[in-house]
C-alpha cells in the first residue's frame, strides 16, 4: 500500500512513523509512506500556502493552487475518474465525517491513500469539492492541524494490512471491530470478536495482585463460560462507557438477554 501525506510540517512525521507496527510494516515493504512538503509546490519567493478568506473573517485559509498541484504531481487519477476501490484522497478537516474502525477498514483495502493535512482556519472549499473524495475528522474537537489526525489514520490503517500485525486474529477481537455484523468471523470458542462493541477486560499473571483477584471464570478452563463472561463484560463496559455503540452493534438473542441481566443487576445496586 502507498500512503502519501501532504503537509506544511514534514518533520512532524519523523517520530510517529518510526516506531512499532508502522515501522515494521514499512521495513517489511507492506506499506510505503511518503511525506510531501506543500511549500515545495508554491510559486512565490515566500513559499506562501495560505491567504485571507473572501468575505473577511478571522484567520488564514490554505490556498487551492499548491494542494491541487501537489496531488496532481502524484499521478493520482482526477476525482471524476478515480476508482475509489483502489485509491482515495482524504482531507483531514474538523468538518469531516468522524473516523472510525469501519472507515479504517475501507481505507486499508486501497492501493493508494493520499492524506491532506489541513491547517489554520481551514482549506479552500474547492479542495474538498473537486480534489478530495471525502473529508475526515478523528473526533469532535479542533486540532491545530491535520498532522496528528493523519498519524492516527496511518497507524489505524496500517495495522489492518495483512501481515502488519503478527497475530492477525487479535485485530478481529479489539474494540469496534465489526466482523461479526458483516459475517466475517464468529470468533474462537473461548473468545469473542467485538462485533462493534468495546473490548472485553483482559487479565494476566499474577492471578492475585495485592489482593486484587482475577475473575475465577477465567482460570477454570471452561471455554464456554469464559466466552460468555467475556461477551457479558464487553456488553457491560459498552453500556457504561459508550451506550451509543449498542444502537448499531450486531446483537444476538443471547446478547440481549445478557443486557437485560446487566440492567437488572444495575437496578439492584
Amino acid at each position: 500500500m502507498q500512503i502519501d501525506i501532504i503537509t506544511i510540517f514534514p518533520d512532524f512525521f519523523r517520530g510517529p512513523l518510526d516506531y512499532g507496527i508502522v515501522r515494521r510494516a514499512r521495513e517489511a515493504g507492506l506499506v510505503k509512506i511518503t511525506i510531501h512538503d506543500l511549500r515545495a509546490f508554491t510559486r512565490d519567493r515566500h513559499r506562501t500556502v495560505d491567504d485571507r478568506p473572501f468575505g473577511g473573517g478571522e484567520g488564514m485559509v490554505l490556498k487551492p493552487e499548491p494542494l491541487f498541484e501537489c496531488v496532481e504531481s502524484l499521478e493520482v487519477a482526477a476525482r471524476s475518474e478515480r476508482d475509489l476501490s483502489k485509491q482515495s484522497v482524504v482531507l483531514l478537516s474538523a468538518q469531516g465525517e468522524r473516523f472510525d474502525q469501519k472507515t479504517a477498514s475501507q481505507l486499508a483495502g486501497l492501493r493508494r491513500l493520499v492524506l491532506i493535512c489541513g491547517r489554520y482556519e481551514g482549506v479552500d472549499e474547492r479542495v474538498g469539492i473537486y480534489l478530495a473524495d471525502r473529508e475526515v475528522s478523528i473526533g469532535d474537537y479542533v486540532l491545530s492541524g491535520g498532522e496528528l489526525g493523519a498519524a492516527v489514520i496511518v497507524d489505524t490503517v496500517t495495522r489492518l494490512i495483512p501481515g502488519a500485525v503478527g497475530n492477525e486474529a487479535s485485530t478481529r477481537q479489539e474494540s469496534f471491530f465489526a466482523g461479526v455484523e458483516i459475517g466475517e468471523t464468529d470468533g474462537p470458542s473461548s473468545t469473542c470478536a467485538s462485533g462493534g462493541l468495546l473490548d472485553y477486560p483482559h487479565y494476566t499473571r499474577p492471578a492475585d495482585f495485592r489482593g486484587m483477584q482475577v475473575p475465577e471464570v477465567l482460570v477454570n478452563g471452561n471455554h464456554e463460560e469464559i466466552r460468555r463472561w467475556r461477551r457479558g463484560s464487553a456488553l457491560e463496559k459498552t453500556l457504561h462507557n459508550r451506550p451509543d455503540l449498542l444502537e448499531r452493534a450486531a446483537l444476538s438473542a443471547e446478547d440481549k438477554k445478557l443486557l437485560r441481566e446487566i440492567a437488572a443487576l444495575s437496578r439492584e445496586q
